[in-house]
C-alpha cells in the first residue's frame, strides 16, 4: 500500500470540514448554553465534531478493503448516527409534574448531528443554511408561537402558598372563575417540608382562554397569599 493511499482521506479539504462542524456546532452549542439548558456547548459541539468524523470515517476510512469481491456503501454509517443519536436526545427528555421538557433540547443535538453529517460529507452550504434555520426557529418561531392564542383546553397547573385559616383559597379560586377560568383539579402539595405550620401549599389545574401569567400576578394579590407559581402547559420549552 503506498502513502499516498494511506493518507487518502486525510487532508486539508477534510481538516476544513471538521473544523467547519465544529465551528457550527459550537455556535449551536453557546445558544444551549446561554439558555442554561441541560446539553450545552460542550455536549452540542461533542455531537457535531463526532458525527462529523464518523462520515469521514465512512467515506475514506475504508478505501483500503475495497477490490473485486467487496462493496461498501458509506451512507451505512451515517445513517447509524441518526439513529444512535437518540440515546443522548432521550436522556434530555423529562417529564416532570405531567409536563414534558427537554424536547427542543433532544430536537438541537439531532439537529446539530445533521449539520455535523453535512459538514463531513463536503456539503458546506448545507450546513452552513441548516445552522442558520436553527436560530431562526429558536430566535424567531418562539416569538411567533408566544402570540397564538391560546386554546381552552389547554390545562396549566399553579402553586399556590398561602396563610392556614384566612379564607385565601376560597378567594383564590373566586378570582380563577372571575378571570373565565375553570379548576379542574387541586391537590395538596405534600413534598413542601420546610413551609411552616401556619402555611398550606396546594396545586390546582386550571383551564380558559386568559393568560396565565395574569393569573398569576392578580392571586398574588390576594390578602394571605405568600407564592404562586405557573406551570404552563402551552407555553414552549426551548
Amino acid at each position: 500500500m503506498t502513502v499516498a493511499a494511506t493518507l487518502a482521506g486525510q487532508g486539508w479539504t477534510q481538516l476544513g470540514e471538521l473544523g467547519l462542524a465544529l465551528l457550527l456546532s459550537a455556535a449551536i452549542g453557546l445558544e444551549r448554553e446561554m439558555r442554561q439548558k441541560s446539553a450545552g456547548l460542550r455536549t452540542t459541539t461533542l455531537v457535531g465534531l463526532g458525527a462529523a468524523l464518523i462520515m469521514l470515517i465512512s467515506k475514506y476510512g475504508f478505501a483500503d478493503v475495497v477490490g473485486e469481491n467487496v462493496e461498501l456503501d458509506p451512507s451505512r454509517m451515517a445513517s447509524l448516527v441518526v439513529s444512535g443519536i437518540g440515546f443522548i436526545g432521550g436522556g434530555l427528555i423529562f417529564v416532570r409534574r405531567d409536563a414534558v421538557h427537554g424536547l427542543t433540547t433532544a430536537a438541537v443535538i439531532w439537529v446539530t448531528a445533521a449539520v455535523g453529517l453535512a459538514a463531513g460529507a463536503g456539503l458546506w452550504l448545507l450546513a452552513i443554511a441548516g445552522t442558520a434555520a436553527h436560530f431562526l426557529v429558536i430566535y424567531g418561531l418562539t416569538g411567533v408561537a408566544n402570540r397564538l392564542p391560546r386554546s381552552r383546553f389547554v390545562p396549566s397547573r399553579i402553586r399556590l402558598t398561602y396563610l392556614d385559616g384566612h379564607g385565601v383559597l376560597r378567594r383564590a379560586l373566586a378570582e380563577c372563575t372571575r378571570r373565565d377560568f375553570v379548576v379542574s383539579e387541586l391537590t395538596v402539595d405534600h413534598h413542601d417540608h420546610e413551609r411552616e405550620a401556619s402555611t398550606v401549599a396546594v396545586w390546582f389545574t386550571v383551564q380558559g382562554t386568559g393568560d396565565v401569567g395574569d393569573l398569576s400576578a392578580a392571586l398574588v394579590e390576594v390578602d394571605g397569599v405568600l407564592g404562586v407559581s405557573a406551570d404552563d402547559g402551552n407555553t414552549p420549552t426551548v
